[in-house]
Formats: C-alpha cells, structure tokens, sequence
C-alpha cells in the first residue's frame, strides 16, 4: 500500500463528506466510514463516496450471533468495501462466520480494545489483566479463526505484529506529534505506528477539523 492512511469521515452529512473526502485525496490512501455515517447514509452514501476512487473501509464493528453478523456480511457485499470491521469479542464461531461470508477481496479485521478504553474501564467490565495482555489475547484469537488482522492501539501493535508476521493491522486514534488528544486514552504518532508494524493508519480529526484539511493531510503523509 503506497499510503497507508485512511481518513476517517465522521461527518453527519453526505455533501460535507463528499466535500472532504474529494479535496484531501491526493493526501490518503483510503476512506474510513463509520456507524454515524453508515446509519445516516446507508449503502447510497457509502456508493457516493466510492465514487471518489479511493478504497472504502466500512468501520461497522459488528457484534452478535454468527448467524447475525454472517448475514450482516453478505448484505453489504454489493459495496465492495476493502476492509469491514468485526469485534472479536464476538468470539470465535462469529469470526469463522463473518469472514467465510465476506466478499472474496474484503479484508474482514477483529476490533481488539476501543482506543478510547484504558486498564480501568477492562477492570470495571470484569475483564483483569492490562490492556497489552488483553489486545494479545484476542489477536490470537482472531488469528485462530482465519481473519485477515486486527485493530489495535499504536501502542499494541509492534507486539501483535511480531507474533502474527503476516496480519493485516489497522491502527486508530492516532494524533500528529503535539496534537489533542481528545478521547483518546492509548494514542501514538502516525510514524509511530508505522513503524511498529501497523499496515493501515486511521486518522480523522487532526484531519477533518483542521483549518487547512489539505495541509493538516499532507503534513501527515510527510511524516512517513
């Protein structure tokens, strides 16, 4: 992959993220669209955006029965995304049964731990452990069960990517050097990041917020 960011477009609506996404293009790799998104648009908004040319990555994280989330999967084959996402929560029988139900050219990748989670909000829903322990944990799970890779956090994936050599890693939550941290509670650098190992770099607000969306893009794709 030449450039291995994805913008994230979390906007509400259609026309700003057509916008968006049509003046930063030059500077990603790909599309990010979320539930936000996706709930508001649909399969029609996520046809629009393709428009565009570049890959879609359907952000959808879905979580229940296999029977459920394999439907799921092949209710959304006629968008062609490049990447869905899944939790690997999920356990194993709804990994096997989202990727056997993926399109043949979707990388379906198994969401590990939020990066807005820290230790503290493992412990309160009665998982022990740290955060590494657990990210590792379910990263070998998802491996088990055939999927293409995971998301994790920057600070995870040199970890997840030594012991899984071929995985597909999805990082997010990943602010330039100096920048807000927001709700972000596990960030690294976007260099950082790569260099750990991670194959696709999910970026949005230091982005879609920025007051020169196409400068803030570029100064990132520099960094790389």
């Amino acid at each position: 992959m030449s450039n291995p960011i994805y913008l994230a477009l979390d906007v509400p609506r259609l026309d700003a993220a057509e916008a968006l996404a049509r003046k930063v293009k030059s500077h990603v790799g790909g599309l990010k669209l979320g539930l936000e998104f996706f709930c508001a648009h649909g399969h029609h908004g996520v046809h629009e955006i393709a428009k565009i040319g570049l890959p879609i990555f359907l952000d959808l994280k879905l979580h229940d029965i296999p029977n459920t989330v394999a439907a799921a999967m092949q209710a959304i084959h006629v968008l062609e995304p490049a990447i869905v996402t899944i939790h690997a929560s999920g356990g194993r029988a709804m990994m096997e049964d989202a990727k056997a139900a993926a399109g043949e050219h979707t990388k379906v990748v198994a969401v590990t731990m939020l990066t807005s989670l820290d230790e503290s909000d493992l412990a309160a829903t009665g998982v022990g452990g740290s955060a590494h322990d657990q990210v590792l944990r379910l990263a070998d799970l998802a491996h088990s069960a055939g999927l293409d890779g995971i998301v994790c956090s920057g600070q995870e994936v040199g970890a997840v990517h030594r012991q899984w050599k071929d995985g597909f890693f999805v990082v997010p939550g990943l602010r330039p050097a100096g920048g807000v941290l927001g709700d972000q509670k596990r960030a690294v650098t976007p260099r950082e990041a790569r260099d750990a190992g991670a194959s696709v770099l999910v970026i949005g607000r230091p982005i879609s917020r920025a007051e020169d969306p196409v400068a803030a893009a570029r100064a990132i794709e520099a960094t790389l």
